[in-house]
């Protein structure tokens, strides 16, 4: 029964009868229950949480229901339902990280600036080093929120060149990463910078589709 599990997990912070008394079920059928020997689905149970914890522990704690399902599969020839094992989550205290729908946007159009001109015309290929660059915004889950990534890469070597990390998307993650890369690479003027049209890497019109002078 869940009550009684659930007695039995908040048992070293709660009294058993306080607990008992919460739930609307007996001290007498409590004891009883844990009397009983464990079902075969318990024991079933307690042996699929530690091949969950161990997948868990594996993944740095960012694997979900769905990632540790498939895992179970494919690495131990384990098959339960994705609900069984978010179940199963739920009572180990762990959940996994992800860019599911709850992610965050980082490309947010600023409505009232005018767009720059596009220097670049799709064509993402370079004669040269630092004759184009290209920028963009990422983010990585991690337990204490979100980290911000900006990036800005060489289209002739592929490499990245700057970068820089924050826990707020604001104009100072562009303009740090914009910054990395001038300081490594010392480009000649004119090196062309393309990035989206998100408010940020329009902080001051110099980091979207355009030419830097430096």
């Amino acid at each position: 029964m869940r009550a009684f599990r659930l007695i039995d997990q908040e048992r070293a912070h709660h009294a058993v009868c306080v607990l008992c008394s919460v739930l609307k079920v007996t001290r007498q059928g409590y004891y009883a229950w844990k009397r009983r020997s464990p079902c075969a689905r318990q024991l079933r149970d307690d042996e699929l949480k530690a091949e969950i914890l161990a997948l868990y522990e594996r993944s740095r704690d960012t694997y979900g229901a769905p990632r540790i399902t498939a895992r179970l599969r494919i690495d131990r020839g384990i098959r339960i339902g994705q609900k069984r094992a978010a179940r199963l989550m739920r009572e180990l205290g762990i959940q996994g990280t992800g860019r599911g729908s709850k992610g965050v946007r980082t490309t947010i159009p600023d409505r009232r600036a005018a767009a720059a001109p596009d220097h670049l015309e799709r064509d993402f290929t370079a004669t040269r080093p630092d004759e184009k660059w290209v920028a963009d915004i990422t983010y990585v889950p991690t337990h204490e929120g979100w980290l911000f990534l900006a990036g800005v890469s060489d289209c002739y070597s592929r490499k990245l060149i700057g970068s820089s990390m924050r826990d707020t998307l604001q104009v100072q993650l562009v303009a740090d990463a914009i910054a990395m890369a001038v300081a490594h690479r010392q480009p000649p003027p004119g090196v062309i910078h393309h990035s989206d049209r998100g408010a940020q890497p329009e902080f001051n019109r110099s980091s979207q589709h355009c030419r830097l002078c430096v």
